[in-house]
């Protein structure tokens, strides 16, 4: 059922004497409600990160993050050399993405 039929039939059963209109409020308040985030959904969201395998200069982790968060490749670049620089947290960090990370399939760096 879509969310059009579902208010449809809210709006019915008010209209029929079925719901107050608190409940009839409730109802519609719970049904335009977005669902809320479960650890699990967060959890799977983070297993769609892969390395690039077309944009890659080493491993392709930096490719990976940009196409999965959405920014520029040399930001995630940027990024790690900074941290790199101030500390050598980047190239640990760097290396264990790049053994903990799985490389993404063939057809999918094709089809981007």
């Amino acid at each position: 059922m879509t969310l059009a039929q579902d208010l449809e039939n809210l709006e019915q059963l008010r209209n029929r004497g079925s719901l107050s209109e608190a409940e009839f409020a409730q109802a519609k308040a719970r049904l335009l409600q977005p669902p809320a985030a479960t650890p699990l959904a967060k959890a799977s969201a983070l297993n769609g990160l892969r390395r690039s395998a077309s944009d890659r200069w080493l491993g392709g982790v930096c490719g990976g993050l940009a196409s999965f968060t959405g920014l520029d490749t040399w930001l995630w670049r940027l990024a790690l050399t900074l941290l790199l620089i101030l500390g050598g947290t980047g190239l640990l960090v760097y290396v264990l993405m790049w053994i903990l990370v799985p490389l993404e399939n063939v057809g999918e760096a094709i089809r981007l």
